[in-house]
């Protein structure tokens, strides 16, 4: 039974409402390939007057109605959203999977932990009033200083189709906790589940404008976003070529911006491990959802003394992954989300071939899928480091695996790479895994596993992965402007100056 997509307009201010220039983009289906509905196309004029918005609400009553309101009142509406996610978890994550293509069984974990980001967000909101004027010890006993933080202001959140609601919540949650007002630009491919958070907060009664919700393109809706300059802080998550782009539009206003950008992560696999245990996080660090995570460990670099064996083991494992349907029941691989992207994974793996790497299993479309964008667990080897697929991002299913015969070369490989978001490393040593770690150049670090992601821990990458951390407190900190204030508590005078006659 078809399920029908609900019909949106762009949620400004509380309310519903049609883009001024009436342009909708369709909606694709990316297991199917066909047209399920359409979203609405914000373009430069209606970033006007959601930032507007924000502005108003942001304002509001001298700021007392959100942004000076007490964190408990902001708390009690993030609560409110929490609970409603999860009373629409079911339909939420259906329609992310006909948007998105990834496995349903995905998608209902992704709600469970948007629902929880809320709810971390909302004790985060209420502990901050506590920790206002928190004292500064100064040298001198004649003065007194204390700290305040208060929310930056009205925040841009561009946001990918990877996640596509989990990843906007990680910004809006932790941005409304701390006062912010935000207009939130998901991707154009993936935007359904944004727009029904928006139906969530008009619900729970959002003061109007502390969040609104724009679609569109990002050169039509992002990037005026960006460079509006009543927008007082981006936060962007996305490829490194956009984030260098929103990047220059807010240097334009000295504007501050956080950036979650690309991945090239490494995993090293050491010969003392159990490989079947090896082989399925190898598999899932790169293989989950459906190989377009920023973070996947897709440079697999496995010791010399159990290459061979371990590559066989993978080769199975992915014989054995159910490629299908997103909505099949045991599906662990969907297909990717468009087929922009779908063409740019499959020039990537005929490139690799052509340079001359082994694709030693997949590389194209499962022959028992003849429709949508789906293409094969895929594993490379006889890769080389100056080969663009080992080099670059792919955001695909598609594994490229290299051998190594000491840890100082594989730290050495491991770090040779533009990218620092995440790392992994798969041993029964635990010095050497505490070794490994410290010197893995990356923001993120997982030993014996791969992937595992927690509202409550840091998130975020080095080098051209970005800089900012998102997630924990540190997401919160995001949001917020640090202000010192500093008394004079002595009734002398100052007496730097002589007193005039």
């Amino acid at each position: 039974m078809a399920i029908p997509m609900p019909t949106r307009q762009l949620f400004i201010d509380g309310e519903w409402r049609a883009p001024i220039l009436k342009n909708r983009i369709p909606i694709v289906n990316p297991a199917t390939q066909d047209v399920i509905g359409d979203i609405p196309a914000a373009t430069k004029e209606d970033v006007e007057v959601a930032v507007n918005a924000a502005r108003r609400a942001f304002s509001r009553n001298k700021g007392k109605d959100w942004a000076k309101a007490p964190g408990a009142l902001r708390a009690k509406y993030l609560r409110a959203i929490a609970a409603k996610v999860t009373e629409r978890k079911s339909h939420l994550a259906t329609l992310e999977s006909l948007d998105s293509g990834k496995p349903l069984d995905e998608t209902v974990w992704d709600m469970e932990d948007v629902a929880g980001c809320f709810e971390f967000y909302a004790d985060l909101a209420e502990g901050l009033d506590a920790k206002q004027k928190a004292p500064v010890s100064l040298p001198m006993e004649t003065f007194k200083s204390y700290v305040l933080k208060q929310p930056i202001g009205v925040v841009g959140l561009i946001t990918p189709w990877n996640y596509p609601l989990l990843m906007a919540v990680w910004k809006v949650a932790p941005s409304l906790a701390a006062g912010c007002t935000a207009v939130l630009k998901p991707s154009e491919l993936a935007s359904v589940t944004c727009l029904e958070l928006a139906d969530i907060c008009r619900e729970v009664g959002l003061p109007p404008g502390v969040l609104n919700v724009l679609t569109g393109y990002g050169s039509e809706a992002g990037a005026p976003l960006a460079s509006h300059p009543s927008v007082d802080k981006i936060a962007f998550t996305g490829s490194f070529a956009t984030g260098s782009k929103v990047m220059t539009a807010a240097a334009q206003l000295v504007k501050p911006v956080s950036m979650e950008l690309g991945g090239k992560s490494p995993l090293i696999v050491f010969d003392d491990v159990d490989l079947d245990k090896a082989a399925e996080w190898a598999l899932f660090g790169c293989f989950w959802t459906n190989g377009q995570i920023c973070s996947a460990t897709s440079r697999l670099l496995v010791h010399e003394n159990i290459a061979s064996e371990f590559i066989e083991k993978l080769v199975k494992w992915s014989k054995n992954i159910k490629v299908s349907d997103p909505l099949e029941e045991g599906c662990r691989l969907g297909p990717v989300v468009s087929e922009g992207q779908y063409e740019k994974i499959l020039k990537f793996i005929s490139t690799a071939k052509s340079e001359g790497a082994t694709i030693l299993h997949g590389g194209s479309r499962p022959e028992h899928l003849k429709k949508g964008f789906f293409i094969e667990p895929t594993i490379i080897t006889d890769v080389t480091t100056s080969m663009q697929i080992w080099r670059e991002e792919v955001f695909g299913p598609v594994l490229c695996v290299k051998t190594f015969s000491s840890e100082d070369e594989a730290i050495e490989l491991a770090n040779d790479s533009h990218y620092g978001l995440g790392a992994a490393v798969i041993s029964n040593d635990a010095e050497r895994c505490d070794r490994v770690s410290q010197d893995f150049e990356a923001g993120i670090v997982w030993i014996n596993c791969s992937q595992p992601c927690f509202t409550q821990a840091p998130w975020g990458g080095v080098k051209r992965s970005g800089f900012g951390r998102e997630l924990g407190e540190w997401g919160l900190d995001n949001y917020l402007s640090v202000k010192q204030v500093t008394l004079y508590t002595s009734n002398d005078p100052w007496g730097w100056y002589k007193p005039p006659c």
